[in-house]
């Protein structure tokens, strides 16, 4: 017979085309999923930039103040004179007042409405130090030479434009401000000899620096903007996993106590209902076979045969709940001893034969040679092979076949095999008859008496043994359920065992 591909089932069925449970949940998740796949906007941020700024400032606060001492060391060697010792005192003073407003805002904190105010503030503390640099512009030095000392100024003021960029860069405005006065006064004081080629290339060459380092500033301040909008997305994602996990604490908890409730209710009425049906189910039986006298009218005896047929269907019924709760709970008790599953198949399928044969359906053993004992619990593998075998002649017509088969699987398991070529099971719906109280189309067509337990339970218990359990199916063809037990339950020590009389032990 031809079979589909292996659907493996866990005891648990998700059927991922029905809307999730908890919408709380999904719609936290799926905002989440919304937010990231968004494009992150970069002109949200100026109070992180202000503070980024704020703490440039004071780590390199000794930086270009060093530059202004080198500088004016080696002028005094090369005979500028007292004057660049002025300017490198002048300019380290104003960046020391620079300093201590990036040390007073940072004690002081960013208020998100006074962010503006501070970017003000820091731009007029940087046009502060473009007084210096241009002071420095302004210098001469005739011991130097006319042309050395120029190309020597713009030189050092392209240094300090690249300082500025990489330092101020969370404020891309601090460039302009501290250095379009020193490169205007350089070029007024220029403008007399802007014939040389060499003033006229330094000229270029600093209002290039500064449109350059600019665009430096601008594309580092995107990028750091960038940065804090994907750090402000992470722990907003953070933020909303911790909502989301506890979330799902309260859902699992709330989970565990509905399954505690669950646990308490079949527990009181499984003694509830038992009591009663006893009554049902022996009164009836004593009224169909007119125990204590003769019922005249025939069909009181027929109503009492239904009762107790009925009575017997629920007493099956919360035997089947009670056992599938105690399993999903990890309380079924399991009582493992060797045992072969031949014969087990053997005891079930003569259980079986009568109900076969009143349906004309015949029942074919396929059994292995030389079968070992497993560890298993007898009688969770008796029902394992008589709810196959019970939903076997269920579905299969008249005339037809079952094969039970026992035998070894490839990696040295042990298996058992339901066959029957009854109508088959859609494809789709195996995840459904496997699942609680779960029915296929055929028999809810079919109207075949059944409580939709028989398949889970076999499933359960076979999980229950370390086992898989899988189902096999095609429409029109038929349908295999096989549960396989696992190598490490496999007893190795007892192959002398069914040895006949007489015969010796093998070396």
């Amino acid at each position: 017979m031809a079979l589909l591909d292996v659907t493996t089932a866990d005891k648990n069925i998700v059927d991922r085309r029905k809307m999730p449970r908890n919408k709380d949940l999904s719609a936290v998740m799926r905002g989440a999923r919304d937010r990231l796949m968004e494009r992150t906007g970069v002109n949200h941020f100026e109070r992180e930039l202000l503070f980024m700024h704020t703490r440039a400032l004071i780590v390199n606060s000794a930086t270009i103040p060093l530059l202004i001492a080198i500088i004016a060391l080696i002028g005094v060697v090369s005979g500028v004179g007292k004057s660049v010792v002025l300017w490198a005192g002048f300019t380290i003073a104003l960046y020391a007042v620079l300093g201590l407003l990036a040390r007073r805002l940072a004690k002081q904190g960013i208020d998100n409405e006074h962010i503006r105010q501070w970017q003000l503030i820091y731009l007029g503390g940087h046009f502060m130090t473009s007084i210096g640099w241009a002071y420095f512009a302004y210098l001469q030095c005739d011991a130097c030479g006319s042309s050395l000392f120029p190309v020597i100024k713009a030189v050092v003021i392209v240094l300090a434009m690249a300082i500025t960029a990489i330092v101020s860069s969370a404020l891309r405005a601090a460039i302009l401000a501290a250095f379009t006065l020193p490169v205007i006064t350089y070029t007024l004081l220029a403008s007399g000899n802007l014939g040389d080629p060499l003033t006229a290339i330094m000229v270029v060459m600093l209002f290039s620096g500064l449109a350059f380092f600019y665009l430096v500033a601008t594309r580092l301040n995107q990028s750091v903007a960038v940065t804090l909008a994907l750090q402000s997305e992470k722990d907003a994602l953070i933020a909303e996993l911790e909502t989301a996990n506890a979330m799902s604490d309260e859902g699992r908890r709330r989970a565990e106590e509905a399954n505690l409730a669950k646990s308490r209710f079949l527990a009181s009425m499984s003694h509830e209902l038992r009591t009663p049906l006893n009554a049902i189910l022996g009164f009836s039986e004593v009224m169909a076979k007119e125990v204590l006298g003769p019922i005249q009218n025939g069909t009181y005896r027929e109503y009492a045969s239904d009762i107790h047929a009925s009575g017997e269907h629920l007493l099956n019924l919360i035997n089947e709940i009670l056992d599938l709760s105690r399993i999903e709970a990890g309380r079924y008790s399991v009582n493992e001893e060797p045992l072969l599953l031949t014969d087990i198949a053997n005891e079930c399928i003569h259980m079986m034969n009568l109900k076969a044969r009143n349906k004309d359906v015949s029942l074919i053993t396929q059994f292995e040679t030389g079968m070992l004992r497993i560890m298993a619990d007898e009688r969770s593998i008796r029902q394992i092979l008589l709810n196959l075998i019970a939903n076997a002649v269920k579905f299969t017509p008249p005339h037809g076949k079952i094969h039970v088969k026992v035998g070894w699987t490839a990696g040295g398991g042990q298996y058992i095999s339901v066959r029957d070529n009854g109508p088959g099971i859609p494809p789709d719906e195996i995840p459904v008859v496997l699942s609680t109280f779960g029915q296929g189309s055929i028999a809810i067509k079919n109207a075949e008496q059944g409580t939709g337990l028989g398949l889970p339970i076999v499933q359960a218990l076979v999980h229950v043994h370390d086992g898989e359990f899988h189902l096999f199916s095609k429409l029109r063809e038929g349908t295999e359920a096989l549960a396989t037990f696992p190598r490490s339950r496999v007893i190795q020590s007892t192959r002398a065992i069914g040895r006949k009389p007489g015969q010796k032990k093998a070396a």
